[in-house]
């Protein structure tokens, strides 16, 4: 299941190779053209935004080399998951990122923001090699890890905290990431990423059956506000497992960057935490053994961060409305361009809803009657 593709692959490989042409080589890889091959629509990707491989060949004084190949992210324009925007930041960030960080990303080839030029926005990316803890199926069911001995997992579940833990070790300010906040929607932390949801309920088109939770999850976060005493940091926004390429146990790159903001690191910490239980629990599994648990977790995250993880429960309930709102607008959208087979039910709003629940219970929420 893929996100339906809004371009041709021969428009898409001929418009790029224009585009290339008149670009500089770039990512220290020496003078040279491009010479592209065939464009694919990999088998396993996200479902927020279009992806399209294409073998890659230099051309220089030498002759022909051979090159990773190119990853071509393109901005959604039909298939919307989110109510707002946030390609062009994304473009900026990863770049920013590359140059000026050691936080592991894909080499940036160069975007375009012209809609003019493949008739949609893309990012021109280099192809990184490793593993990705999969989806669907979840990779507690299936997978690399699980041929893993649970110390390995451990080591993997370790360094996908360090690798965002690097991430939020950055000053923004310094930086210039300011670009990547929503003020529209209130200064910086929390109340600003409630709002942000808040204000698009009826873009999420929850179920009538999950709104009564949502609804009570989202009057106890505007109760119980936590005062946030340190700087805002970057948040990556999609912080989990399977936004991260592995080498072993080793972090390759760091994926996905559409929700990204200004915020606390509680938020991807939970992030984090929640789709992993969603992914085991959530969906009915068991979770792999050697994993860390949730108190580990937190206990290893506050040493990362060189002060203590604050207002868990807080975020727990953020990640998890969070969840609840993109699995509703997830699911209508793959009913919507008919992408499961007729007949064929699908349970993703309806787990999310369940788990919010349940968070919102072990948070001391009120759960409402049915």
């Amino acid at each position: 299941m893929a996100v339906p593709l809004q371009i041709d692959l021969d428009r898409l490989r001929a418009g790029l190779g224009e585009w290339l042409a008149a670009r500089p080589t770039g990512v220290g890889e020496g003078a040279g053209r491009w010479e592209l091959g065939e464009a694919t629509v990999p088998e396993f990707q996200g479902l927020s935004q279009e992806t399209v491989l294409i073998g890659a060949f230099r051309v220089g004084p030498g002759g022909r080399w051979a090159a990773r190949p190119l990853v071509v992210k393109l901005a959604p324009r039909r298939f919307r998951l989110y109510p707002w925007d946030r390609f062009a930041a994304q473009c900026r960030l990863v770049d920013l990122l590359g140059r000026r960080t050691d936080v592991p990303v894909a080499p940036v080839y160069g975007y375009e923001l012209d809609p003019g030029v493949l008739g949609v926005p893309f990012l021109v990316l280099g192809f990184v090699d490793g593993d990705v803890p999969p989806d669907i199926p979840p990779y507690h069911m299936h997978g690399f890890m699980r041929e893993m001995a649970p110390e390995q997992r451990a080591r993997l579940w370790d360094a996908a905290l360090v690798a965002m833990a690097g991430v939020h070790r950055l000053d923004p300010e310094p930086l210039g990431l300011g670009f990547v906040d929503q003020p529209e929607y209130g200064p910086a932390g929390s109340a600003q990423q409630v709002a942000a949801y808040e204000r698009h309920l009826e873009f999420f088109e929850v179920d009538p059956a999950a709104a009564g939770v949502v609804g009570a999850a989202l009057r106890w976060l505007h109760d119980h506000r936590p005062v946030e005493r340190y700087p805002v940091r970057l948040l990556w926004g999609d912080a989990r497992l399977g936004n991260i390429i592995f080498r072993g146990a080793r972090v390759a790159a760091v994926l996905d960057w559409e929700m990204v903001t200004l915020g606390q690191p509680e938020v991807d910490l939970a992030w984090f935490l929640h789709l992993d239980r969603h992914l085991s629990e959530g969906v009915g599994g068991p979770r792999l053994a050697g994993l860390p648990d949730r108190a580990a977790t937190v206990a290893r995250y506050g040493q990362l961060l060189g002060r203590p993880v604050e207002n868990v429960d807080y975020y727990a309930v953020l990640a998890a409305v969070r969840h609840a709102l993109l699995a509703a607008r997830l699911t209508g959208l793959i009913i919507q361009y008919g992408l499961l087979p007729p007949g064929v039910d699908l349970p993703l709003g309806a787990m999310a809803a369940g788990m919010l629940t349940r968070v919102l219970d072990e948070a001391g929420g009120t759960v409402p009657v049915r």
